[in-house]
């Protein structure tokens, strides 16, 4: 299986100050490739301290710089965030700086404040985020971009340097909606899940997806997914126990501020409607007990209880590979730093040895590279 580290940049109350979490953070990445994880991975987030990595692919290209062989992940670049021409050309410029090594996720956003922050309309997310995906993946395969769409007129336009591998099979889409399940499935995109519904609710989409990729692509299997989880290991398991209460639940607590998981509000947002139906469901049974649902779909134990927790949610849901995030919620770097190690000397290795049938970012040459 492949296993990737998903870095964070989290701050919460400001204990820090932003620069000591980057270096901290920078740090823990660039232990991950002598640890022997195959990828590195951060998110997208904007003004706030709940995850302070403005620019993935900035973040990336040093990491290119300071490996030799891990993948470079995101999760995700927000496509109506940003210029897709701009998105297109470097995502294939740290390809060639990376020596093919990218791992391209794209989603559409969440947070009402990072909508604000770029005075963008969030109603308009949803079909920005189909046109803007259909034209930055059509240029990442044939080298031009070009689209006739409501939100994005783009003559043709080379990009350069032109991509020279191809991204189907190395892109993901962070959810997807059975409004954009169909363009997805078109344009050969997996699933990177991100813990965030019920299973059950998550599996549905996910058979719905997959469905509609076999109908898109001559019967063909859509590629396996990637979960992402936050992970607390101790050999005790009551200190593992406290890992979970302090930043695990922690963590969950900012993801519900960031995101707004409570605002009803969020049902009148167009393409938002799940969100507000989530936020009665939180004002019937509690915030708190929201933070539990959200914290108890992450993996917390012992060195085998970790393993068994991840090798049984990669099995339930068809996955390729996992994305641990190993500090988060205010951690301090001494404990983020043992619980990486630690993770790294007793689950990684058995995690690799189990078989999911993929190597992800595996991808043939394109023809334009002969340019």
């Amino acid at each position: 299986m492949h296993v990737g580290l998903s870095c964070f940049f989290q701050n919460p109350d400001r204990k820090l100050t932003d620069r000591e979490v980057w270096r901290q953070e920078v740090a823990l990445a660039e232990a991950a490739e002598p640890m022997g994880f195959d990828s590195i991975w951060s998110a997208e987030h904007h003004f706030t301290d709940y995850t302070m990595c403005p620019s993935v692919t900035q973040f990336l290209t040093y990491m290119a710089g300071r490996t030799t062989r891990a993948g470079l992940g995101s999760m995700v670049v927000v496509l109506p965030w940003h210029e897709p021409v701009r998105v297109a050309e470097e995502i294939a410029l740290l390809d060639h700086l990376s020596n093919g090594r990218v791992i391209f996720g794209m989603g559409r956003g969440l947070g009402r404040v990072e909508f604000n922050g770029f005075r963008l309309e969030m109603g308009e997310s949803r079909e920005r985020f189909v046109e803007y995906a259909e034209a930055v993946m059509g240029a990442l395969e044939t080298g031009t971009m070009e689209s006739d769409g409501k939100h994005l007129r783009q003559p043709p336009t080379d990009i350069r340097p032109k991509p020279f591998k191809s991204f189907r099979g190395r892109t993901y889409a962070a959810s997807v909606s059975p409004q954009s399940a169909e363009i997805m499935a078109r344009l050969g995109i997996g699933i990177l899940i991100i813990a965030q519904k019920p299973w059950e609710k998550t599996l549905e989409e996910l058979e719905n997806y997959r469905e509609l990729y076999r109908q898109h692509n001559d019967g063909e299997e859509a590629p396996k997914p990637i979960i992402a989880s936050f992970v607390a290991v101790h050999e005790d398991r009551e200190k593992a126990r406290e890992m979970y209460e302090n930043y695990i639940v922690g963590y969950c607590r900012s993801a519900l501020k960031h995101y707004e998981f409570h605002n009803e509000g969020l049902a009148d947002i167009p393409g938002y409607e799940y969100y507000g139906a989530l936020a009665r469901n939180i004002h019937k049974h509690g915030i708190d007990t929201f933070v539990r649902f959200l914290a108890d779909l992450q993996v917390w134990g012992t060195p085998d209880e970790v393993v068994d927790g991840v090798i049984a949610n990669v099995e339930r849901a068809g996955c390729g590979g996992f994305l641990a995030a190993l500090s988060y919620g205010g951690m301090p770097y001494d404990i983020a730093r043992e619980n990486q190690r630690l993770f790294a000397e007793r689950v990684l290795p058995r995690l690799k040895a189990h078989d999911t049938g993929v190597e992800i970012g595996a991808a043939p040459p394109l023809d334009v590279a002969a340019e």
